[in-house]
């Protein structure tokens, strides 16, 4: 399942989360990829050990957090620290796949996260460059993703994808795992639908018994699939 989510971040806090990141250094992104995915890598990214962009990664995990059309296709169970990466010049990344298992340090211990799924967050306007489209294959063919700054697709780790070669201007981003408290993405597709069917119900019937007992429903498919 893809999840388009509108509006993550306002114009302005693109424009502060640009502006650290402009100020802050950049590194060869090869040294995050594994073996066989650093052969096919050429971009760059921000250094999350500079405080200031560690302080922005937050502020998006936060922002992510406080969404709650993010928070009902996810359903989050952890979630990786944000990073920014930059293509221009031609840079891209080629066809691969994510990890199953990413370990990072939080509160001075290490832990795991199994990658359900992953997130582009937009942070340059797409008339602003050409190419760099990310390209999802998903179970209906290759789809293409360049969205508005500020907005955020969401799409299953386990699949294969990359980013178009930047040919024009510089695409910058935030990239995001995932691990879900539903592993399973049929599972999650249809815990996202029934809740935005329960969302329009409600507001459409306020009070009414039926959509209250499908909320029970919608609870109960999350109490059999979740794994905490």
């Amino acid at each position: 399942m893809l999840v388009h989510i509108p509006a993550i971040l306002t114009p302005e806090e693109v424009r502060a989360t640009r502006a650290v990141l402009d100020a802050g250094r950049w590194i060869d992104g090869r040294g995050s990829a594994g073996h066989m995915a650093s052969s096919v890598k050429a971009n760059q990214e921000a250094d999350l050990t500079d405080p200031p962009v560690r302080a922005q990664s937050d502020f998006i995990s936060r922002a992510l957090s406080s969404n709650a059309r993010f928070t009902a296709g996810v359903l989050p169970a952890r979630i990786c620290p944000p990073s920014f990466n930059r293509y221009a010049g031609g840079q891209h990344y080629g066809t691969h796949s994510d990890a199953a298992l990413l370990c990072f340090s939080e509160a001075q211990a290490s832990r795991w996260v199994r990658t359900d799924l992953a997130a582009t967050l937009f942070l340059a306007a797409p008339q602003d460059y050409d190419g760099g489209e990310l390209v999802i294959e998903d179970t209906f063919g290759p789809t293409k993703v360049k969205l508005p700054a500020g907005d955020v697709v969401v799409y299953p780790a386990s699949s294969r994808h990359r980013v178009e070669p930047v040919t024009r201007g510089t695409r910058i981003a935030s990239f995001i795992w995932l691990q879900s408290l539903v592993r399973d993405d049929a599972h999650r597709r249809l815990l996202y639908e029934l809740d935005g069917t329960i969302m329009r119900l409600n507001q459409a019937m306020p009070g009414s018994k039926d959509v209250a007992e499908l909320v029970g429903v919608y609870h109960n498919l999350l109490r059999m699939w979740s794994d905490t």
